[in-house]
């Protein structure tokens, strides 16, 4: 019997490269995406190579989308194996000049739609007393950076989640939590971030602009020399969720690349896998 995935955020990126990878190994693939309009490439993509691909509406920030997604995969399939929460964006701005709405986007789309994602999944894990939850987080998950406090606190937050989630999943019903945390990556993801941030004017006054201006430069010039060494494809993330989910015991936390590696080396080298800290957790409270 094949394994089936859901993936969230198949339009582009990593979503849509990890999509295609689990169906060329393989897998049944319930790839979603919240525009159904941005569906032809990998309709196209799974016609051609013959995969096993599902194309499904899921909106990560409607809890009535999500159920509704799940549904359809359970009266179908009767299971899922395994949840890749790959949904999110990017967002770079002062606290202070943030709006409400974006502030409530940003954390809607990186934090709550991951909840309500796994919410929505570990009623059929715990019950099949199998799964797998597989969350696409960042190194701003672990590091917080300049102008993009809101993003990061979002990722935070989703690491502590997952965090306390694998304490006591994992061992009585066999569920499997891990976090791939890359660094940059050359997607749609990038570019949201850069609309998000870019707006005409916005940083031109007041005391944040210089500092703004610095920070503006040296990601412009990162992003415009593409090195290798930090930046990676969307297929070079994918490969690494793939991976994990091949893994028997896979790590809580992974980032995937050196780069991001010596990046986070500061918070990850007590426990760089979280393995540690989840054994005393459940020691301490279980």
């Amino acid at each position: 019997m094949k394994r089936n995935v859901l993936i969230t955020g198949t339009s582009s990126g990593v979503g849509f490269e990890s999509a295609l990878l689990f169906a060329q190994k393989g897998y049944k693939v319930y790839a979603t995406m919240r525009n159904l309009e941005k569906a032809t490439e990998l309709q196209t993509r799974a016609e051609i190579e013959k995969l096993d691909i599902t194309i499904l509406q899921l909106e990560v920030t409607s809890i009535e989308s999500i159920n509704a997604a799940v549904a359809t995969i359970i009266e179908k399939e009767r299971h899922i194996d395994i949840l890749l929460n790959n949904a999110g964006a990017g967002f770079a701005k002062t606290t202070e000049q943030a709006t409400e709405a974006e502030i409530r986007w940003v954390t809607d789309v990186n934090y709550l739609g991951v909840v309500f994602c796994t919410q929505a999944v570990l009623p059929y894990m715990r019950a099949q007393k199998s799964g797998q939850i597989i969350t696409l987080t960042s190194v701003g998950g672990l590091v917080g950076q300049p102008f993009n406090e809101l993003y990061c606190g979002a990722k935070f937050a989703v690491e502590g989640f997952m965090e306390g989630l694998a304490t006591y999943v994992s061992d009585p019903f066999n569920i499997k939590i891990s976090c791939v945390e890359p660094g940059g990556i050359t997607t749609e993801f990038m570019k949201t971030a850069i609309g998000k941030t870019t707006v005409a004017g916005e940083f031109a006054t007041g005391e944040y602009a210089p500092i703004f201006e610095k920070y503006r430069t040296a990601s412009q010039k990162r992003a415009s020399e593409s090195t290798t060494s930090v930046y990676q494809t969307g297929l070079e993330v994918a490969k690494v969720v793939m991976n994990v989910a091949e893994t028997e015991n896979p790590p809580l936390r992974i980032r995937t690349s050196q780069w991001a590696e010596d990046f986070c080396r500061l918070k990850t080298q007590a426990d760089p896998d979280g393995t540690l800290l989840v054994a005393q957790l459940k020691d301490s409270f279980l």
